[in-house]
């Protein structure tokens, strides 16, 4: 059964690759520390590695796939058409002989239908609170050798998050922005290594926390409007008064949570890893 996040995840409007993109090094810096620790694709006698980017989102991180693998088939799927918009302008040959190229594709819909070496997912993952139960399926379509990586943020709990939840909550918004009850899609490392462990997989799971210095006039809440934030931007996109005042409150209460200081908003991000190589 599909949970409320999920409902609101689906409900609301498409994303903004701009907003998205304004801390592009922050949120592609995870993508190349899981990359960093997936292995080569097993050697294949005629064809070349079969890829796959789950919740690509503007192109760029997947173009970071084909650069590691050049002569790898790799299709990006994202439910994005504003991201796979964005995404189109990086298909067609790579430099090593291979393909990239991408698909519209809902990941809670999503299966794969043809053996695959690489099944990669960078900050995607944790939209879809059923993903877990996909993890079977996923490793059934690895080849022998094949390898599943990705990375969700874990830091459901960090103030960044709690803040907007109880605002939206507050007697004044609750009408119009009321969110349900959180259920974290996000498993411990720990759990991850243990449902995957029995699928014959050899498992590295770990966690990390960025400590990320971000530069600019109320940064953490500009961070959130590419992410968390557009449900209410959504939501109020008909009333820009009361968007503006959601906003002006939110904003108060990151400066505290997070105060600035003169080099920057320190803005603590944890994320959790899973490397899952089939034997």
């Amino acid at each position: 059964m599909e949970t409320p996040d999920a409902q609101e995840a689906r409900d609301v409007p498409d994303w903004d690759p701009a907003q998205y993109a304004r801390y592009a090094d922050h949120r592609t810096r995870p993508l190349r520390d899981l990359l960093a620790r997936v292995p080569d694709p097993p050697p294949r006698r005629a064809d070349a590695p079969r890829v796959a980017d789950l919740g690509c989102g503007p192109g760029a991180p997947t173009a970071l796939l084909a650069e590691r693998w050049p002569a790898a088939h790799i299709t990006g799927y994202d439910s994005s058409p504003a991201m796979l918009a964005r995404a189109a302008a990086y298909a067609g040959p790579t430099a090593g002989g291979g393909t990239l190229g991408f698909v519209h594709a809902d990941l809670a819909d999503w299966r794969p239908t043809q053996p695959h070496d690489v099944l990669f997912s960078n900050a995607a993952l944790q939209w879809w609170p059923g993903h877990p139960e996909a993890l079977p399926a996923y490793v059934d379509a690895l080849v022998p050798g094949g390898t599943l990586a990705f990375q969700v943020p874990g830091n459901f709990d960090a103030p960044s998050h709690v803040l907007l939840h109880e605002l939206r909550n507050t007697p004044r918004w609750r009408d119009r922005l009321g969110a349900p009850a959180r259920t974290d899609a996000v498993l411990q490392p720990a759990a991850y290594a243990a449902a995957l462990a029995p699928l014959g997989c050899e498992v590295d799971a770990w966690e990390t926390t960025y400590v990320q210095i971000l530069h600019g006039e109320d940064a953490v809440l500009e961070w959130t409007k590419g992410t968390a934030l557009r449900p209410v931007l959504g939501g109020l996109a008909d009333d820009p008064q009361a968007r503006d005042a959601f906003l002006a409150e939110y904003a108060a209460a990151l400066r505290a949570a997070y105060p600035p200081t003169p080099h920057g908003t320190l803005f603590p991000f944890r994320r959790v890893f899973v490397v899952a190589v089939r034997r």
